[in-house]
């Protein structure tokens, strides 16, 4: 273990923030579905490696990178709203959480405020952790705001001007203003490197959790675990969170 991962696990935050799509629910197969269905519905195929450019990418900012590398920047708009739609349905009927996940959330439940920050629209969040039993615990989501982006409105964030989209910092300053939690104080919980580079920038500490990246990547988080459910882990949140 580096020393930066003992910090970490010898630290008490006093907020956690997690992101939702690949940290709390398994979608991320319903994303890459998702954009084959729509790439399938104009005769395109997914390009080469679509799936690690896209990960962690606002859904607006996905449908323009579609276009782009196909080539066919006019589809911009029918492609993202085909993904958006693709994604609803898939994820609607089949609403899983990823590995640990659940048993951490429920953990932390009652010790300290909780909350998610997310690029999916707000609708997708609500309806994922409802259906999987998790919405009760967290007491705020926080998706973009920005109105030429997206026409979702966030109740949790109310007061800002606009919440943009990872990898900018806006979504997770928002969740740990929102949690009476200065950022220095909150601890974010990742699956991507976007989402990582945003939790950075607005500076909370990063667990990165799925398959570690490559040891330059996997250093920009605090520590990084394959999965929730990692022994060293849970033993830190009952020895070290309040």
């Amino acid at each position: 273990m580096t020393t930066q991962a003992s910090s970490l696990l010898h630290w008490s935050p006093q907020a956690v923030v997690f992101d939702c799509d690949g940290t709390l629910m398994d979608t991320e197969r319903h994303w890459q579905d998702a954009r084959t269905r729509a790439f399938q519905s104009f005769g395109l195929t997914t390009p080469p490696g679509f799936a690690d450019r896209a990960k962690g990418v606002h859904y607006i900012d996905c449908g323009r990178l579609m276009a782009e590398e196909v080539q066919k920047p006019e589809l911009t708009d029918v492609l993202t709203k085909g993904l958006l739609d693709h994604f609803l349905d898939l994820v609607t009927d089949d609403p899983a959480t990823m590995p640990g996940a659940a048993e951490f959330v429920r953990l932390l439940s009652g010790r300290l405020p909780l909350a998610v920050a997310s690029n999916c629209p707000l609708e997708v969040v609500e309806e994922s952790l409802g259906r999987a039993g998790l919405r009760r615990h967290f007491e705020h989501i926080v998706v973009p705001t920005d109105a030429t982006r997206t026409p979702d409105a966030t109740p949790a964030a109310a007061g800002a001007k606009t919440v943009r989209p990872k990898p900018w910092p806006d979504v997770y300053a928002t969740a740990a203003r929102l949690c009476g939690a200065a950022p220095e104080t909150a601890l974010a919980i990742e699956d991507s490197l976007t989402g990582v580079e945003s939790a950075r920038r607005a500076g909370l500490r990063v667990l990165g959790v799925g398959p570690r990246p490559a040891e330059q990547d996997a250093a920009r988080a605090d520590l990084w675990v394959t999965a929730l459910n990692d022994p060293d882990l849970l033993t830190w949140v009952r020895e070290h969170v309040l």
